[in-house]
Order: structure tokens, then sequence, then C-alpha cells
């Protein structure tokens, strides 16, 4: 069992000033796999006034010096990369393929994309008579989620190292150990003391004392729309700027063309990876109603190929993350049922021959309408609603008919069209046809967030604009 008992403060492996823990329950076996050492605000007080005390130092080095410290973080993590894979698997029940994937890809992602930008973003540029310099915000509180740890943690942390900032870091209390591995590399790789700083704990402890802490200058938070309120709330008195990526209930449209059957058959997997557990999942297909029959066996087909069980194994799916989301999902697939939706496959209860666990049935809706709950609600589980459109303009209607804004994909094999549905939608991450870059600007509408993360984009938030007015060409 892990224990992890010390924050990392100032560069130091610290303990905290007060000695309790909380244990983490590994999803695929309801068992207590772990203790981490719990914070509160004293903790917090102190990795904010190291990453204060850091921030002048490092929000002056220059960008062959940052790039310097970005390259030795992913010779370490390279290095580290099993045991990240190992953890993401024991906490949140990833599947080992997907874990050592995926899961571990994107963070290696994120890290070479902002060294990428790093070397060629424009700090300075002159406008006429006025310099325009982007500065570093100062001290950055991120909290992060359990769902994809390593991306989450990766995308907000190396964007705030590239422009200079210092950062306090609180990953999800159901997801630590990926988190505090990550400090270790930092730590290996020689990050200035106090530039990054690392605290466990829940949102109560150690949460709300970061996003109302006055001398924290950014707070970016990943989470549900319910908790991204709560943190606003909290750092409204100080005023300081707020980057949210929240939750979302994205449309997939599926055109009416000869690769209709194919392009739903290719959607299932995806948004059921991750045990349907990500903020962006496509969890609402669109497709034409006149071809619904079609659609259904297509979809029914490729979820019947998917394989449930022990995430150390070879499965696509392990399970959710915990037993409190494992009742949310029965609860939502149960309403889903009671409010008249065709169960095509799936439904509550756990897989045959899985007695032990949070596993949940692959489930697919088939002839909901965007009224019922489970079109409605974000689930975060492996459930899929498809709804019929009688027309395109029908589609981008029943598409933004929805308090979120994150994503949306068009499928579809006519690139004029596939482009001129995709400029309707009103979201803030529109794909085609599933495509994927790691230098979009991703994050959503409405209360799906604001802020931008990826890429270029995802430098803009830790930084200021000061015009010096008169400064001569």
């Amino acid at each position: 069992m892990r224990e992890y008992g010390r924050f990392y403060i100032g560069g130091a492996w610290v303990d905290p000033v007060r000695t309790e823990f909380f244990e983490v329950v590994n999803p695929a076996t309801e068992q207590v796999c772990g203790r981490v050492a719990s914070g509160s605000a004293a903790d917090v007080d102190a990795a904010v006034a190291a990453a204060r005390a850091a921030f002048p130092a490092w929000s002056t080095t220059t960008v062959a010096e940052r790039v310097s410290v970005l390259r030795a973080i992913g010779e370490q993590y390279a290095k580290r990369s099993s045991d990240l894979a190992a953890a993401l698997t024991e906490e949140m029940g990833a599947p080992a393929a997907l874990a050592g994937g995926f899961q571990l890809n994107l963070g290696t992602g994120h890290l070479d994309t902002a060294i990428e930008v790093l070397e060629r973003f424009a700090f300075e540029e002159q406008r006429g008579d006025t310099r325009i310099v982007r500065e570093p915000i100062g001290v950055c509180g991120l909290i992060t989620p359990w769902n994809w740890p390593l991306s989450l943690i990766a995308v907000k942390v190396f964007p705030a190292l590239a422009t200079g900032c210092t950062i306090v870091l609180k990953p999800a209390e159901r997801a630590p150990f990926s988190g505090q591995i990550f400090a270790e590399i930092l730590d290996a790789a020689g990050v200035p003391a106090g530039v990054f700083n690392l605290i466990q704990g829940d949102g109560p402890g150690v949460g709300v004392p970061l996003s109302a802490h006055p001398d924290v200058d950014l707070i970016s938070f990943t989470g549900s729309t319910r908790a991204g309120i709560e943190v606003a709330r909290n750092a409204a008195p100080s005023v300081k700027r707020v980057v949210q990526e929240l939750g979302g209930k994205s449309p997939n449209i599926v055109l009416d063309d000869a690769n209709l059957a194919a392009n739903v058959a290719a959607a299932i997997g995806p948004v059921m990876m991750n045990t349907g557990q990500t903020c962006s999942a496509l969890t609402r297909m669109l497709v034409p109603r006149a071809r619904m029959d079609e659609a259904v066996t297509a979809a029914r087909t490729a979820a019947t190929a998917l394989t449930v069980g022990d995430p150390a194994g070879d499965v696509a799916l392990g399970p959710v993350v915990s037993g409190p989301q494992f009742e949310k999902v029965q609860g939502l697939i149960q309403r889903g049922i009671d409010e008249g939706a065709t169960l095509v496959i799936g439904g509550t209860g756990r897989p045959d021959g899985l007695t032990t666990g949070y596993y949940v049935k692959p489930t697919i809706f088939a002839n909901v309408t965007n009224d019922m709950t489970i079109a409605r609600e974000e689930i975060f589980g492996p459930v899929l609603a498809i709804l019929g459109y009688d027309d395109i303009d029908h589609a981008v209607d029943i598409a933004n008919d929805t308090e979120y804004g994150l994503a949306a994909n068009v499928a579809g094999a006519d690139p004029e069209q596939t482009r001129a549905v995709a400029r309707r939608l009103r979201a803030g991450y529109v794909t085609i046809n599933d495509a994927f870059d790691f230098h979009c600007a991703f994050g959503g509408y409405r209360k799906s967030g604001n802020g931008r993360e990826w890429g270029e984009f995802g430098f803009h938030d830790y930084l200021e604009i000061k015009s010096i007015v008169g400064y001569g060409a």
C-alpha cells in the first residue's frame, strides 16, 4: 500500500502542519490502496509563500533557461513512465493500455507543445509608439481532477512554467498518486526551489484556501461546473483571474451520407474510453431520424466488442473512479429507462461476472429526446444517448440546445458540409471527423467554463499585458 506523508514546498519534501491522512480506494478492488497526507490552510500559506519568494527570479529567466528546465522534465518523465502508468491504473482504474498509452502520452504531448510554443512565442511587440509586453501573471494555483490526471496537470503546469509563473498544485484527492510522482519528476529535473509546489488534500481543506488566497494571482480549475462556481466565488474577493474548464454534454452530428454506419461505429470506442469519464466526450449522438435503426445496429455491434474488467489486464474499460460515481451513473441509467428511452445495450448493474469493483456496463440509449435527463446532465460514465434529427437545421438546433458548450463533432464525407455545420455549433472545441491537434484552443462556452488551454492559447491566461506608451519604435 502506498503512503505519501509529505508535501513538496520550496524545493523540499516537508511534513504537513497537521498530521491527517485521507485514504485512496482502488476502484477495481474497492479496497484501500494508499494513504496521503491531507493539507490545510497553513500548508497553503507555506506553499504560496514559497511560490511568491521564487517568482522574482523565475519570472526574469530567459526563454532558453526555461526551455532547458522543460527538457529536463521531459527526460525525467520518460524515466518514470512505468511508475506513472501503474499509478493511474491503481488510483482511478485506467486500463493498462490506456494508462501507459494515451493517458501517459498526453502529458508528453503537452510538454513538447509547450516547448515548441515557448521557443517562438512573442512576449513583446511594437505597435506604433507603444510597446506591448506580456509578463507572467505571478503565483498560480492549479486545481486538477481525477479523470485524466497527467494530461490535466501537464496542460496547466507546463504553460505556467514556460511563461515564467510559479505554481501551487492541488491534485484530486481521488487520484493523488500520479500527482505525487509528477512532483518527484520536477524535483529530479532541477526545477528551482519554490517554482513548483505540491499540496495534497480535499476541496475544503486545500482548494478553498488556495482559491481565496490573496497572494495567488490566478486559479486554474478543471472539474465539475458545480465546483467551478464555488471556486469562482471563493476567488472573487481578491479579484484574481479564474480560468475554468468545466462540464460538457457534447453533441456528435453524424451526417446523412454513405459513411453513416461506419461513423457511428467509429464513435463508440472514443465515447466509452476512460469509462466515459471525459468532459469532452461526445455523449449525444445525433443521427438522421429516418436512419435510426441503421445507426442503432452499428452502435450495438461496436459496443458489444468492448471488454470490461480488471484494468491491470487487457481490457477496453475499467471501473469508474469511486462508489459515489458508480451510484450516480447507475441512477442516471435507470432515469433513462424510466423516461422512455430505448435501451440498446447495457443497463443497470455490473457486467456479468464482475461482483467487485465499480464496473458499469457500456450503455447505449436510442430514440432519446433532448428534454430527457440523459440528454441534459453530464453522466460521466460509459453511457451514450442517440437522438434523431429531421434535417441539418434541426440537428444544429438540438446540438446547441444545452447549458454547456465544451465540445462537438461533425462526422461526414463532404468537407464543405462538415465545415459549414461545424461553424454553426456553439462550442469551444469542435472537431471534424474526430480530428486531434495539440495546438488547438481547448475550452468551452457557457457553463463549460472560460479561458483556453493547449498550444499557444494555453499561454495567454498565464500572462498579463502591459502597454508602455511612448516607448518609441
